[in-house]
């Protein structure tokens, strides 16, 4: 099988990232359960929502976020067995792509940078499975569409979903 992977939400906790930073910045208390359904920027202050919204403009944003539990130990266990590609929509935060790299080279070194793809707009993707927490990446995908739970999206569901790494080794491996 082909396997495409979304970074952010997905292997690399960027939600809680905001939070982390947030939190720091503002001296609040916010915490994941406060959001479930929402994106972060939804649930602060109207003065504090562009704040959250221009973090990942920040450099160095990506460059240290936390591994989602498991899925170094899954995608390395899938990747012996399938074609496992890293697909994030990198072009949205241009300056990321190197962090993005650097925590792949880091976390993930056993998929290769011939098996990242760092894009725009995931329509392109053609493959077997995408493992994503955006709707908007898994509805024009015309494989099997697994959504990863993440806070905002709990509310979503029209897709096949997977709330760990343990649930997607269960269903691909």
């Amino acid at each position: 099988m082909t396997i495409f992977v979304d970074m952010d939400e997905v292997i690399a906790d960027a939600y809680q990232a905001h939070i982390d930073i947030y939190n720091k910045e503002f001296n609040a208390q916010l915490k994941a359960e406060d959001c479930l359904g929402k994106e972060v920027w939804q649930c602060v202050p109207e003065e504090h929502q562009q704040t959250i919204k221009n973090h990942t403009y920040r450099d160095c944003f990506f460059k240290d976020l936390s591994i989602i539990a498991d899925s170094q130990e899954v995608l390395k266990a899938l990747s012996e067995k399938h074609d496992v590609y890293i697909a994030s929509a990198a072009m949205e935060f241009p300056q990321s792509l190197r962090e993005k790299s650097d925590w792949l080279d880091k976390h993930f070194p056993f998929i290769s940078w011939q098996k990242r793809i760092l894009c725009g707009d995931k329509h392109v993707l053609k493959g077997d499975v995408l493992i994503d927490d955006r709707s908007k990446n898994l509805a024009p995908f015309s494989g099997r569409s697994i959504m990863f739970t993440s806070p905002h999206n709990v509310n979503v569901s029209n897709f096949e979903r997977a709330d760990s790494w343990k649930e997607i080794a269960d269903k691909l491996l």
